[in-house]
């Protein structure tokens, strides 16, 4: 069965940085374009990043341009969110996402919590 497994998220001070993994299994990762999203409570889901596969190409929240660095290691079946200069308003729970580049077929994370204190 396919699964993605978030990691990396914690309490973090804000100015600092954290980086967030996500390792897929079950699936042929080449084939999904990944995303991050996240979900502050009481607030809607955004979508923060993403990146195409196979090209690679990348497209951000306007909120955290600048800050954040998506990216992916296809050979690790891994796509991973940098994270820096951290705002209080980053915290939220983040979650990756897989979309099937042509079947639209899409899998969820569990998520992982960022915390960022003033």
């Amino acid at each position: 069965q396919v699964q993605l497994v978030e990691s990396g998220g914690g309490l973090v001070q804000a100015g600092g940085s954290l980086r967030l993994s996500c390792v897929a299994s079950g699936l042929t990762f080449g084939f999904y374009n990944m995303r991050w999203y996240r979900q502050a409570p009481g607030k809607e889901r955004e979508l923060v990043a993403r990146i195409s596969s196979p090209g690679g190409s990348t497209n951000y929240a306007d909120s955290v341009k600048g800050r954040f660095t998506v990216s992916r290691d296809n050979a690790e079946k891994s796509v991973y969110l940098q994270m820096n200069s951290l705002r209080t308003e980053d915290t939220a729970v983040y979650s990756c996402n897989a979309v099937h580049v042509l079947r639209r077929t899409e899998y969820w994370g569990q998520g992982t919590q960022v915390t960022v204190s003033s």
